[in-house]
């Protein structure tokens, strides 16, 4: 059952509702999608992995928008990865930005554009996409990088964004995610006021800690950076959200909510009745 808050007089704040991993190539979830019911004026932050094709992209913004007020995106790891065209290969740093042109005629707030405020009972928060891809530093102390991948492989693990998401112009996805992480920083400390909170939002989680892969736990070093280990406090975070696990759950660390609000692939929702309706995660106002 889904926790449901309804606005009083006092509180006209639009809710604000997270969802992540819808995996659009798929038709089962583009199905499911189809059935979510409108939401008024309410927000929608996707948090990546919506689709891998601009088109796709497109229809996703194009249906969503129809049932909310306003929608918030990042790219996932899919967005970026490599599409055959006509005209030769899309990747990188240029695919990155066809999505994002995609985002923008749908009126979608993309990690390019000035980040929206959203006005509760308790006062303004700053919302803050966020796109800073991965470094391998989601990996084990004792294993450097120059041996990371034969480490996950020695557990058969291999993520796809090695053939699939090229770094170009930048030289390897390392440089990509250091040269984000710097913009980041230097954006957030310019815009975030001294008085106001935040909502950060990234695809990937923003500390290792949080990454729970059970089954493939070989898989982290496709999951993150470590810079963004104390982001969450140092620009006063109330909610952290983020996805790429396909492992839905509510997570605390100091005092900070932090969200996975994957849908993922229909083999990991179907059997349980998950659907989007119901994978939909209240952020604001603060659930109780």
């Amino acid at each position: 059952m889904r926790l449901q808050v309804a606005n009083s007089p006092q509180d006209c704040a639009p809710r604000l509702w997270a969802l992540s991993d819808l995996h659009l190539s798929l038709s089962a979830n583009r199905q499911a999608l189809e059935q979510l019911a409108p939401h008024g004026d309410d927000w929608l932050i996707l948090a990546g992995d919506v689709a891998e094709r601009p088109d796709d992209l497109a229809w996703a913004f194009g249906t969503l928008s129809r049932l909310f007020a306003r929608l918030i995106w990042v790219p996932g790891n899919h967005e970026l990865w490599t599409l055959k065209t006509p005209d030769g290969p899309l990747s990188g740093e240029a695919k990155y930005r066809a999505m994002v042109d995609v985002a923008r005629h749908y009126g979608v707030t993309t990690p390019e554009d000035p980040y929206p405020v959203w006005r509760g009972p308790d006062g303004p928060l700053l919302l803050a996409p966020l796109f800073l891809g991965f470094d391998y530093s989601f990996r084990p102390d004792d294993v450097p990088l120059e041996r990371v991948l034969e480490w996950a492989w020695e557990k058969r693990l291999r993520s796809a964004d090695e053939t699939r998401l090229s770094p170009a112009p930048h030289a390897t996805r390392q440089d990509w995610c250091a040269a984000r992480v710097a913009w980041t920083v230097a954006r957030l400390t310019a815009e975030l006021p001294p008085d106001m909170g935040s909502v950060l939002i990234n695809h990937y989680p923003l500390r290792a800690d949080l990454v729970t892969l059970r089954r493939i736990p070989r898989f982290s070093p496709w999951c993150g950076t470590t810079a963004t280990t104390d982001w969450h406090v140092r620009f006063r975070a109330v909610a952290c959200i983020h996805g790429h696990l396909h492992v839905p759950g509510t997570h605390w660390r100091d005092g900070v909510r932090f969200e996975e609000v994957s849908l993922g692939y229909p083999r990991q929702w179907q059997p349980h009745g998950r659907g989007p309706d119901r994978a939909l995660r209240l952020i604001l106002p603060v659930p109780s």
